[in-house]
């Protein structure tokens, strides 16, 4: 099979998206470190690396690095409302194999993916999972050179272990979603602060004294939940653990089942990984006015098709919003189409965040490109040391040092006896 240079919207848009990456790369200072380092060691020579990450200016940076250490970088979205068709053009301009347009239908998102792979990479660089989905099914054939993958988000690193558990994973996997320095900053931090920046800059609306119920209190929830208390709002947490929903109590949230939220909840935000978390029987008790959002890796976590069938008409009310209007009157908005909001409607993460994420995949693909070949099939802890590494970098370039154990404390807590 030829596989085109790329598949874009208009190779025109580059200069728009040449700022983007800029303005990013500016403000991702352990990435460039990192770049430097990959600049001289050359790793990834001879190697093709296949993405599947949404495509705006954080991860151009990394598909650029990843290239300057030496791979042939084959970039796809994993989402299709979070590809930017500007920096999309500008990685097209500058020879990396870029398959992904804004908007795409379903056919044509999964059409992508599969362009993608039909490189057959030697590592995979996945959010979401998706990739895993078709190399376990429709595109087994592109794992004959594959040495391992790594994962960004914990949507996938579940669809992994699953596969592990079951005996069918076909490849070694680095759960980079499970990095300190991953989860408690972009999952927490990141996820906090860029959907709240996706939901006021799509509705223009004021957060302060609104009902914000949000579903699932991991890490991305906490931070969700944070900033709407930050806001002003009065948060209700809804859970099916009974330790995180403690947690959120202690936090200072209201806790509740959805179907008692869904009566009183002025926007209504779903973080778990699960489907219909939001369904039909919540949109007949929600207020007029309501807003759904999802911020879920993927769009099930609200019943969209319940909520046709509950409404005589839709309307766009405002760019990425759309109004349902139900049989009694009532009008629910949804943001993105239920998608991710934080990207569908937003510029996702800061770049700061997205430099801790982005320098431990770029150190995760070195590790797998020196060492792959040696693992087992299964799914890996990101090394410590890489863990580390990645703190180490951001501290020195913040200029900020830390204590070091002497020898008498090292033997101190490593001894039971003293």
């Amino acid at each position: 099979m030829q596989i085109p240079e790329y598949i874009i919207k208009d190779i025109e848009l580059a200069p728009y998206g040449h700022k983007k990456i800029e303005w990013a790369y500016r403000n991702m200072p352990v990435l460039r470190r990192i770049e430097k380092e990959l600049i001289e060691e050359k790793p990834f020579d001879g190697l093709r690396i296949a993405i599947s990450v949404h495509v705006e200016a954080k991860t151009a940076c990394l598909a650029k690095v990843l290239r300057s250490g030496g791979a042939d970088v084959y970039l796809t979205g994993c989402n299709p409302l979070s590809t930017q068709d500007d920096v999309a053009a500008a990685l097209a301009s500058e020879g990396v194999h870029v398959y992904c347009v804004h908007g795409a239908s379903e056919e044509t998102y999964l059409n992508h993916l599969a362009v993608t792979l039909s490189s057959n990479p030697h590592i995979v660089i996945d959010d979401g999972g998706d990739f895993c989905m078709l190399l376990h099914s429709t595109c087994s054939e592109a794992r004959r050179d594959l040495i391992g993958g790594c994962e960004e988000t914990t949507t996938g690193v579940h669809r992994l272990k699953i596969l592990a558990s079951e005996g069918r994973l076909c490849y070694p996997a680095i759960a980079v979603n499970d990095a300190r320095c991953k989860h408690l900053f972009d999952n927490r931090f990141g996820t906090g602060q860029s959907v709240w920046t996706a939901i006021m800059s799509a509705t223009n609306l004021l957060i302060s004294g609104k009902i914000v119920v949000v579903a699932g209190f991991g890490m991305c929830g906490k931070g969700i939940a944070l900033r709407a208390k930050g806001l002003g709002a009065r948060v209700a947490v809804t859970e099916i653990d009974p330790v995180k929903a403690c947690e959120a109590i202690m936090e200072g949230y209201d806790v509740m089942t959805m179907d008692e939220a869904s009566s009183i909840g002025d926007i209504f935000i779903t973080v778990t990984g699960c489907k219909d978390v939001i369904s039909g029987r919540h949109f007949n008790r929600m207020k007029n006015g309501a807003i759904c959002c999802n911020a879920g890796h993927f769009d099930v976590e609200v019943n969209i098709e319940d909520l046709e069938a509950l409404s005589d008409s839709k309307s766009e009310l405002r760019n990425g919003i759309e109004g349902y209007i139900l049989r009694d009157g009532r009008t629910i908005s949804i943001l993105a189409e239920g998608r991710l909001v934080n990207l569908a409607s937003g510029d996702g993460h800061p770049a700061e965040i997205m430099d801790m994420s982005f320098s431990l995949q770029a150190l995760s693909a070195r590790y797998l490109a020196l060492h792959g070949k040696s693992l087992e099939i299964g799914v890996f802890d990101i090394p410590p040391e890489i863990d580390d590494r990645v703190a180490r970098l951001l501290l020195l370039d913040k200029k900020k040092d830390i204590d070091v154990l002497t020898p008498e404390q090292e033997k101190y807590i490593s001894s039971w006896d003293i």
